[in-house]
């Protein structure tokens, strides 16, 4: 079973990140995945448009693909536009969504919080024990926007998911944990762990940000569109960083 990861596109009228993401999509054509999650941040200053391009663009596509948004985008937009079944009915306006597939739960929790760029997933918690626990695969994968460990890129960790140390003990206490957390929010491909869990954010298809940790220098970023790929088969998943 094959997972596909795409995050940070960051469409506007002033960039090309449309043309990255078909980069991307026509990667994953051949690649043939049983389902994509866009960890989001789609659009940049509310353009509807660009909501509007996306979904074509993967409307056209063979498999099924699910998003969650990110801090740069706009809930309400995104459901006129998307109008996405799979959205949960029961969160209380968060685009919350899980999808089982050959025998993985896909569970998305919203991270996005009103007026602001950090994340936020406190209010959630009760609503992610609930699909965890609920009839349905016991192995699942958690996906979010905001990144859940410290990247050491400090305008990044200045806004990331600050209620990631209670999800972290949540997550102890649980029977069914996930196999892994899926972010993106960083720009940058990056590893690491919460409560022991293996934890990824996904490089963006926006041009990426340095891999900078505060020193004086700034280092060159000129990375590719990126992705991820995360394939469960015998009872193990496999994560890998893309670049296209």
């Amino acid at each position: 079973m094959i997972i596909a990861q795409v995050t940070d596109i960051h469409a506007a009228q002033d960039n090309d990140n449309l043309s990255r993401l078909d980069r991307a999509l026509a990667w994953l054509d051949l690649i043939k995945p049983d389902g994509l999650v866009l960890t989001g941040d789609l659009v940049d200053d509310d353009w509807i448009d660009g909501y509007t391009a996306i979904a074509a663009r993967l409307g056209n596509r063979a498999y099924p693909a699910f998003i969650l948004p990110g801090n740069s985008d706009n809930r309400t937009s995104m459901r006129a536009i998307f109008g996405c079944a799979y959205w949960a009915d029961d969160a209380v306006g968060a685009l919350h969504f899980v999808a089982d597939i050959e025998g993985v739960r896909l569970i998305g929790l919203d991270s996005t919080a009103k007026g602001t760029s950090v994340g936020s997933v406190d209010e959630h918690l009760p609503w992610l024990e609930k699909r965890l626990l609920s009839e349905g695969p016991a192995t699942s994968m958690l996906f979010l926007h905001h990144h859940v460990f410290a990247s050491g890129i400090p305008p990044m960790d200045q806004i990331m998911c600050r209620g990631s140390v209670a999800l972290g003990e949540f997550l102890r206490r649980q029977p069914r944990r996930p196999v892994a957390i899926a972010t993106g929010h960083v720009h940058r491909p990056v590893a690491g762990t919460l409560a022991g869990i293996p934890a990824y954010i996904c490089g963006s298809i926006c041009p990426a940000n340095p891999m900078w940790f505060g020193a004086k220098t700034v280092p060159p970023a000129n990375d590719p569109p990126a992705l991820m790929i995360h394939r469960w088969v015998n009872g193990t998943l496999v994560s890998h960083h893309i670049s296209v």
